[in-house]
């Protein structure tokens, strides 16, 4: 009879020529990943670094949320991509008071979502 445990199982691996580098990973091939990471957290306010990743630029800035919803985003990015991040921290914001309320951790350590062709860009 096959084996089916891991220990039976033959060894893969991983080129050594893949760049698996957190930035190029993120980097779609068409539409825009946002990116919210936590920077600090108190009981009702939260600081991310907010990122958002195209095909051919990077965009880099702060959000400061609240959990009465309300989002503060400083990014230089294009309008559009510029209210997603906005309408994403404020969905964040929004969610805080409700997770802490079910005795969930309110401020996620990271949020990252994919707009593109057919997903809402």
């Amino acid at each position: 009879m096959p084996t089916t445990s891991p220990a039976g199982s033959r060894p893969t691996s991983v080129s050594d020529d893949v760049d698996t580098s957190p930035a190029l990973s993120l980097t779609p091939t068409e539409g825009a990943r946002f990116l919210l990471e936590r920077v600090s957290a108190e009981d009702t306010r939260a600081e991310y670094r907010v990122v958002i990743y195209t095909p051919t630029a990077t965009h880099e800035g702060r959000a400061t949320l609240v959990d009465d919803g309300t989002a503060a985003v400083t990014l230089d990015a294009p309008a559009e991509l510029a209210d997603t991040m906005q309408m994403l921290a404020k969905l964040t914001a929004r969610s805080a008071a409700k997770k802490r309320e079910d005795g969930l951790p309110p401020w996620p350590a990271r949020v990252l979502r994919w707009r593109g062709p057919g997903r809402g860009a």
